[in-house]
């Protein structure tokens, strides 16, 4: 089944009035790493891409400004039943993961929660998550992802077909969805249900040259021969 924005608002319509009963207890480990790997710090802005329910509010350091998006209305309700937070300052707002409302380099750290495996363009939503974060921004990710450089199974495939009904695709991997953008992975560690979650840190590197896969060069002087950052742009 072809995921569209049509049909996640539909389907979240209905998660909705459950998630949190259903799925937090399964995700709330991931989500704390996931901000712990963020590293915010009070006065830092942060653009929460795909807020859901609002279940990261709730992890959010004091004196951070936050934006969450998000398409479904019925999961932004459920999200504003968990505000006001006192010393917060936090907005939610309607909008597209794939089209973010928001000027460019606006935001010091975005957090892509289980986000990349529901919409219809994963490698879309990291590249406008990169356009609203400054220059060095931090981009953290926690989301499932097939192994790179590996098929999904006859099983995986057909369970696939079950899960983007629901609303997540099981078979997208990491690489595939960084490839081209101008990011670098610092950080890639194994989470939830063996491994098959990982929470990822990628730092924004807008303006240098990207290469396959993800891994960033910098142009030599005098327009020679391109070096490697030291290596941290490599895929696990």
């Amino acid at each position: 089944m072809k995921m569209t924005n049509r049909w996640n608002r539909f389907i979240y319509h209905l998660w909705a009035p459950v998630y949190d009963a259903l799925l937090e207890r399964l995700f709330n480990k991931g989500r704390k790493r996931a901000m712990e790997v963020a590293a915010l710090q009070a006065g830092d802005s942060v653009c929460l891409v795909g807020i859901g329910t609002g279940t990261d509010l709730l992890l959010l350091p004091r004196g951070t400004h936050a934006v969450g998006v998000d398409l479904s209305e019925a999961m932004l309700a459920r999200a504003r039943k968990k505000l006001p937070l006192s010393d917060f300052d936090i907005e939610l707002r309607s909008g597209d993961a794939q089209a973010l409302p928001f000027d460019d380099e606006s935001f010091d750290v975005a957090v892509l929660n289980l986000i990349l495996s529901v919409v219809p363009d994963p490698a879309q939503c990291l590249g406008e998550a990169l356009r609203v974060l400054k220059p060095e921004g931090r981009l953290v990710v926690f989301d499932k992802f097939l192994p790179d450089n590996s098929a999904p199974s006859l099983i995986r495939r057909l369970a696939n077909v079950f899960s983007t009904f629901f609303g997540t695709n099981i078979n997208r991997r990491l690489g595939d969805v960084v490839s081209g953008h101008p990011c670098r992975i610092e950080q890639d560690e194994p989470s939830i249900l063996r491994g098959m979650y990982r929470v990822v840190l990628l730092r924004n590197r807008a303006g240098t040259e990207v290469c396959p896969r993800g891994v960033q060069r910098r142009a030599a002087p005098g327009g020679g021969r391109a070096e490697h950052p030291g290596g941290a742009g490599h895929l696990n």
